[in-house]
């Protein structure tokens, strides 16, 4: 066995994270496209709808991310077993729960949209137009959700680099079908609608044909009579249950966050849109360390090689460390600068300055958040991930509801910090008995 130097260890990390950081930060490419695309379409409902409509898809298929979660966790354990037979069958037990669930939404499309638009408050044009854009791109369901089974079981089986791939390909799809559709056809929003639609297909078709070429040779280890195996599936839906459980919780507060900043009034959304922007940038980097976490130590806990699982965690945690002091001391520096990039308008700028050193706090006290989620995925120790997300999710809400009468912006900021850190601690108090237990 190759001793597991700390270089080494450092390599296999870089080697999942650096693709899976370009992957993140391809994603809002897509919408950013789009709305590239309609705002010069000369009227500003194209927009909105396009804004709407992206929101709706952002918020469904995010509430669906178990799929690339769980079956991360359990591939890259599998992986690390050598159990070639459960590799084959984790990959077709999640792309056809995907499509499953796909299906599903496809066929209630009609009460979901509805459901929708009851708390969606905007024009009847934006509405109209946004309704176009869902029923086009609501087809794009079974491509999505596949792809998240594809994209996790790749993760699991240590190779960030397909997934990377497929981002990039999407979008350039998305940038050649739209401008085709809108200004060929003459399709508007309708274009924009249609090409992410072929963009999603596309990136779907490249999963399947990077799997035949290079992982093709796993079909003889397909029995299809052990794939609906009853243990097997409970398992498999156990642990999605709590991840989808956690991503509720997740995507909760953050409507919450932004519905609150709102009810103050539109300078104080303004801002704490544009502070977000800043945790968002912070969340693509961390992100792609937690999927090397997935990977790694799914693979380690799977191969009960205890040694290299307690280096990768401590490495990680090193990375972690350095990356949050870095970006704050980046913040410190060139934050005000880059919101001045954002926007020009005076008023905003003058009040974000009296909230910046809450973003300061975000990359030091949420990192340790961001890879106990990637370290307890690998460890598929959902249920503890999902009791430390609903622990910190209520302490984010009493903060909240405790304070703002008389800290007002300030104690949503305060409650998010919160949140973020308990979700740390919470996930290091449990890790020990996790880690010891694998």
């Amino acid at each position: 066995m190759i001793a597991q130097t700390p270089n080494i260890i450092n390599k296999r990390i870089l080697q999942i994270a650096v693709p899976s950081i370009i992957s993140n930060i391809t994603v809002p490419l897509l919408g950013l496209i789009d709305v590239t695309i309609v705002g010069h379409l000369g009227a500003a409902a194209y927009i909105g709808a396009i804004a709407v409509g992206g929101m709706l898809f952002n918020i469904i298929y995010w509430i669906f991310g178990f799929l690339r979660m769980g079956t991360s966790g359990m591939t890259s354990q599998a992986y690390g077993k050598h159990d070639l037979d459960e590799v084959a069958r984790l990959l077709l037990r999640s792309v056809g729960v995907g499509l499953l669930i796909a299906i599903i939404l496809v066929t209630l499309q009609y009460p979901i949209r509805k459901l929708a638009f009851t708390f969606i408050q905007t024009t009847e044009e934006v509405e109209r137009l946004a309704t176009l854009y869902f029923r086009i791109c609501i087809w794009g369901a079974p491509a999505m959700l596949g792809l998240y089974g594809f994209a996790g079981w790749f993760i699991g089986m240590q190779n960030s680099r397909f997934p990377m791939y497929i981002a990039i390909t999407q979008n350039i799809v998305n940038i050649a079908a739209s401008l085709c559709f809108v200004y060929l056809f003459h399709m508007k929003v309708a274009g924009v609608a249609w090409g992410t639609l072929t963009a999603q297909y596309a990136g779907f078709l490249m999963a399947l044909l990077l799997w035949r070429r290079y992982y093709g040779g796993l079909k003889k280890h397909v029995a299809w009579h052990e794939v609906l195996k009853k243990e097997a599936m409970l398992r498999f839906f156990q642990v999605n249950r709590d991840i989808f459980l956690r991503t509720l919780c997740l995507v909760i507060v953050t409507l919450f966050f932004t519905s609150a900043g709102a009810a103050q009034g539109e300078i104080v959304l303004a801002v704490n849109t544009l502070l977000m922007q800043l945790f968002t940038l912070f969340s693509y980097i961390m992100d792609g360390f937690a999927y090397s976490g997935e990977a790694l130590v799914g693979k380690y806990v799977g191969a009960n090689n205890q040694p290299a699982l307690y280096r990768t965690v401590r490495q990680l945690f090193i990375w972690g460390v350095g990356l949050s002091t870095g970006f704050t001391l980046l913040y410190f520096f060139g934050g005000k600068s880059f919101l001045g990039l954002l926007t020009n308008e005076i008023s905003v700028i003058r009040e974000a300055e009296n909230y910046f050193y809450w973003v300061l706090a975000i990359p030091l006290t949420g990192f340790a958040a961001f890879l106990w989620d990637g370290i307890f995925i690998g460890a598929t120790a959902t249920r503890q991930m999902f009791y430390s997300m609903l622990v910190a999710s209520g302490s984010f809400f009493l903060v909240y509801y405790s304070l703002h009468e008389w800290m007002g912006n300030h104690a949503l900021w305060l409650a998010f910090i919160v949140y973020l850190s308990l979700r740390g601690i919470m996930q290091a108090t449990l890790s020990r008995k996790i880690l010891y237990q694998s």
